[in-house]
């Protein structure tokens, strides 16, 4: 049986020969990265970044022959380490070399796809990982020019041919992965093939916070942190990303600004799919359109739930079937939730963007009396209280809710005490702020808001 390298999802690979070779191939030195890269393959042959990194130099040198081979071997490495992008960033170097992918698109699909028989709940551990720094070597530095590339295409055929050897052996399985192995194989073919590899150094940011985004990304090879400015000024780690992780992918169900940075740890390969290649797929291929807001959902509530004081105040084992009675909406910027001397379509959870509270003076100028962002409810004052909405509440950037119907409000509050005790409480301090501000405190006018 074939064995499942070092590549793993979520693999321990800090301080790698990789990551210098890397390092060393986005600062232009690269006669030195491959030296680094290939010394890699020839000392495991089955770590499909090492293989790919190595033949992206060799293409880059007109070693192309021998690039094919090592791309298309690396396509099926990362497909036995359960490294679903890392496949997929091989397939991207071998269309731009001109080569038929279809086939390789097939085998990625059929791996990972729902009901493929190479899904298991528990995946083959990985060996030990390779030596540091401290003890592995490139190839010799006197290796240079055309014999450093010879010596290149030697290692990668030889690593070829090895796995060629392994044919008639029974292939490890690979763990299932969130999103894509829901998906049966057509249309997890047609979402893999949105995506775009690239290469990031270590300390760039991929994602800015504040900043508009319409792009999902996948960590193909690599590590990135999740970082968030507080309120104070200070940056807060949220979230370490690795192999396999998928990101930004908010940015498909509402063009709200970025809620943090990423930035990454090491240099990093990752896969990017932009929101029209992927809106594309999805009229072409409802049920990924479908899936793909199932599983943005499913990050956005468990988001909600680190942050919401309300479904914070539920039991944890009731949580998911409370989140089940709201509706995903989206609004864009300008859009009103609700709309001031009117009941109340419900109670809002906001998960994404940005909302502002705002009152009218007398002669009708607006006013921004406060704003709301992600875990805030909205439209509990008049549902608490039982009245009309005092003040508009207006989209600041386009946002997404969880929404209650105002009917099924009763039903939630009788099922959860204590979600109506947290809205009273909400409800009353909310009121008399707003209260107090139109009777008579200065505020900014509300010019930035487009109110509809």
């Amino acid at each position: 049986m074939r064995m499942a390298p070092p590549e793993l999802p979520g693999a321990q690979t800090v301080d790698s020969p990789l990551d210098r070779a890397l390092a060393l191939l986005l600062a232009g030195e690269r006669e030195a990265a491959l030296r680094w890269s290939a010394a890699t393959v020839q000392q495991d042959s089955s770590m499909p970044s090492a293989l790919i990194l190595t033949c992206r130099l060799l293409a880059d040198s007109g070693r192309t022959e021998a690039a094919i081979e090592g791309f298309t071997l690396g396509v099926k490495r990362a497909i036995d380490t359960g490294n679903l992008p890392l496949a997929v960033a091989a397939v991207g170097d071998l269309r731009a070399l001109g080569v038929d992918v279809s086939p390789l698109l097939d085998e990625i699909a059929a791996a990972f796809c729902s009901g493929s028989p190479r899904l298991a709940d528990d995946a083959t551990p990985p060996p030990p990982p390779l030596p540091t720094d401290a003890s592995f070597q490139p190839l010799s530095s006197f290796l240079t020019g055309p014999a450093l590339l010879s010596k290149a295409t030697e290692i990668i055929h030889e690593a070829s041919t090895e796995y060629e050897s392994l044919a008639d052996s029974e292939p490890p399985l690979v763990s299932p992965l969130p999103l894509f192995s829901a998906l049966e194989k057509e249309g997890l073919r047609a979402l893999i093939g949105c995506f775009e590899m690239f290469t990031v150094p270590a300390g760039n940011a991929v994602i800015s916070e504040g900043e508009e985004g319409a792009e999902a990304y996948i960590v193909a090879r690599g590590e990135l942190e999740v970082r968030r400015t507080s309120e104070e000024g200070k940056v807060l780690t949220l979230a370490r990303l690795a192999n396999g992780a998928l990101f930004g992918e908010m940015a498909l169900l509402s063009r709200a600004p970025r809620a943090a940075s990423v930035v990454a740890c090491r240099p990093s390969i990752l896969l990017v799919a932009r929101r029209d290649a992927l809106e594309l797929v999805a009229e072409k291929r409802p049920d990924v359109g479908i899936e793909l807001a199932a599983h943005c959902r499913r990050r956005m509530v468990a988001n909600l739930v680190r942050t919401s004081k309300m479904l914070l105040s539920v039991d944890p084992s009731e949580r998911p079937a409370l989140v089940e009675r709201f509706e995903t909406r989206v609004f864009e910027k300008g859009d009103k939730l609700i709309e001031e001397g009117k009941d109340t379509s419900g109670l809002h959870l906001l998960a994404s963007g940005e909302v502002a509270v705002v009152g009218h003076e007398d002669g009708g100028e607006p006013f921004v009396i406060a704003t709301l962002g992600v875990g805030e409810t909205v439209g509990e004052v008049a549902l608490v209280l039982r009245r009309k909405a005092n003040a508009d509440v207006v989209a600041v950037h386009p946002s997404v809710t969880l929404h209650l119907p105002r009917e099924d409000f009763i039903d939630l509050v009788r099922d959860h005490p204590a979600i109506l005790a947290g809205l009273y409480l909400a409800a009353v301090e909310r009121d008399e702020e707003t209260t107090s501000v139109l009777a008579g405190s200065t505020t900014s006018v509300a010019e930035d808001f487009v109110l509809l």
